[in-house]
């Protein structure tokens, strides 16, 4: 049998097609991912990476359950227009704490990679509340809901920081011990809060010089 004829017995018989299809996406998924799993870079924090405290890690629980990352990317692409509207461009050892990861692929809002430290707590608040307050041209939904709200509502804290640390996340007996305490009192705003001020912080001033000299490259 001929090249083809194999071919016309293929397209022929919906078995084998399917099969073909299955074969060549598995052999190409593979191809993909295996080097992916021995890349120590992409397991690998950089030296100013830490794990989300309590705090932050529920603050993140909320940004991914009002939907924050369908609007807002956390991924800065090595490019010059990116670099210089975002900041430094974001590294594999940034996200290595990161799960799930909250990259993104749309950006109806800009990108959070680096918003940490670029505007104060009370700024963020306003944000939150009325994004018109602070920016009048924004689309951008308020939600007032967060500032009423108790953090340590947010899930089992601890039952989290658990799974986390089994999963190879560096907590320990005393962070998950006294994990309650640090939600007691806080809104869920203030833990929103927390969480985005702590994004991109990681990249250290040598890595970010880097970017800078190279511009973006």
């Amino acid at each position: 049998m001929n090249a083809l004829e194999l071919h016309k017995k293929i397209e022929e018989h919906t078995g084998l097609l399917i099969f073909g299809i299955l074969l060549v996406s598995a052999i190409g998924g593979l191809v993909q991912i295996l080097p992916s799993l021995f890349q120590e870079s992409l397991s690998t924090p950089l030296p100013g990476v830490r794990v989300y405290d309590a705090v932050e890690l529920t603050g993140r629980d909320i940004y991914i359950r009002e939907g924050c990352h369908t609007c807002h990317s956390q991924q800065v692409r090595p490019l010059v227009a990116e670099v210089k509207r975002y900041g430094p461009y974001s590294r594999a050892g940034e996200f290595v704490y990161d799960r799930p990861f909250l990259w993104g692929s749309k950006r109806t809002g800009p990108d959070l990679h680096r918003i940490g430290g670029k505007y104060s707590d009370r700024w963020h608040e306003e944000h939150l509340l009325d994004p018109r307050r602070v920016v009048p041209e924004s689309i951008m939904p308020a939600y007032p809901w967060l500032a009423t709200r108790p953090a340590s509502g947010v899930g089992d804290i601890q039952a989290k920081l658990r799974a986390l640390r089994r999963l190879g996340h560096p907590y320990t007996d005393a962070d998950i011990e006294g994990a309650p305490a640090r939600l007691q009192g806080l809104r869920e705003i203030d833990a929103l809060i927390a969480y985005l001020q702590m994004l991109g912080t990681g990249l250290g001033a040598d890595a970010a010089a880097e970017t800078d000299a190279h511009g973006g490259h």
